[in-house]
């Protein structure tokens, strides 16, 4: 588990609280890849702000605008509300950057002294949406003392299945850890996506019934990684007639050949992985955390009874990048190309 992102995530949950309780501090930092906690701080600021609505938010997006204009826009008194709230977005002074590329350049030192005062008249929130922060910058160092802060990193494995209960639970819902996964399989890891179709599901359900595997197949849409991964199965293990419906299905749906074959060898190269892992003694928690991948997709793969041999996948593995080259260097009937990759006995 990454604990700095578990301890980011605890304080999520401690600092939405104290929002909701009306204790709001003046200056906010969110950070990370999850715009979904961006989102949800923003829309707690905005209910526990009753004077605030979408229109009168105060937006900023500094690698346009430099940030002493929030500075005097935070300093200067309110008109009709007790407090403004200011979204500063894209802090990118936060982060190491190539200064030749820095459209705008920022008053940092009146920010530094800014931070040791702000406005009581104002909540400006600070959004750098970025993995990591450059911690040797003065101004970085500052703004972690003095500002309120939310890390919103990705979540994987069992923190996200923890998160996905958490959030059914917060929509008068339940959900278990089975259930979780498939949802996870079926909608992918982006918390935005999960939060909505949780919502959804939970809405259907009505608080009369827990959110079950059948509710997910039937309300939720499936991604295609996940049709890929019945395909890349049906093939490997020999279906021909079953990998070529789903392909057709996939073509209808829209998918490219091109995307679809590095989906497929993405797919045959996890497989690889899991099964030199296995061999190795490693459980299925383990094969998921060394790989960073959802544990939901290394159980299939490891109930998986038809799984093929090693030889077999590094063979499709090698077939897939003729069939890529292929695809890159014809202007034919692509669609037409991996059909018969599919349609074609395998061959060792």
């Amino acid at each position: 588990m990454d604990y700095s992102y578990r301890r980011g995530e605890m304080m999520a949950t401690a600092i939405w609280k104290k929002i909701a309780g009306g204790e709001i501090d003046p200056v906010y930092l969110l950070t990370g890849l999850e715009h979904h906690f961006f989102d949800a701080t923003i829309t707690r600021l905005k209910k526990a702000l009753p004077d605030i609505d979408d229109a009168s938010i105060i937006r900023f997006d500094l690698e346009e605008t430099p940030v002493e204009m929030v500075i005097e826009e935070a300093d200067t008194l309110p008109f009709l509300e007790e407090r403004k709230l200011i979204i500063a977005g894209n802090a990118s002074f936060l982060k190491a950057a190539d200064k030749s590329k820095e459209k705008v350049v920022h008053n940092l030192a009146m920010l530094e002294n800014w931070l040791a005062n702000p406005s009581p008249t104002a909540v400006v929130v600070f959004i750098a949406p970025y993995e990591k922060l450059d911690a040797r910058k003065r101004i970085t160092k500052l703004m972690r003392e003095r500002a309120t802060v939310i890390e919103a990193a990705h979540l994987q494995g069992k923190d996200l299945t923890i998160w996905i209960q958490q959030e059914a639970k917060a929509n008068g819902s339940a959900i278990s850890s089975d259930a979780a996964d498939l949802l996870v399989k079926m909608a992918g890891e982006s918390l935005l996506t999960l939060s909505s179709e949780i919502g959804k599901m939970a809405t259907y359900t009505a608080g009369e019934s827990d959110i079950t595997p059948e509710t997910i197949m039937n309300l939720v849409p499936r991604t295609p990684e996940m049709d890929v991964f019945k395909l890349t199965e049906a093939y490997a293990s020999g279906r021909v007639s079953d990998a070529v419906s789903i392909y057709h299905d996939l073509l209808r749906n829209g998918q490219e050949p091109i995307m679809l074959t590095a989906l497929i060898a993405s797919q045959i190269r996890l497989m690889i992985h899991v099964g030199s892992l296995r061999k190795k003694g490693y459980q299925q928690s383990q094969i998921a955390k060394t790989l960073g991948v959802h544990p939901y997709r290394v159980k299939l793969m490891m109930e998986n009874r038809n799984a093929p041999s090693e030889d077999r996948l590094l063979i499709i593995l090698n077939n897939l990048a003729g069939i890529d080259y292929k695809l890159k260097s014809t202007s034919g009937k692509r669609e037409r190309l991996l059909e018969l990759f599919f349609m074609e006995p395998f061959r060792k």
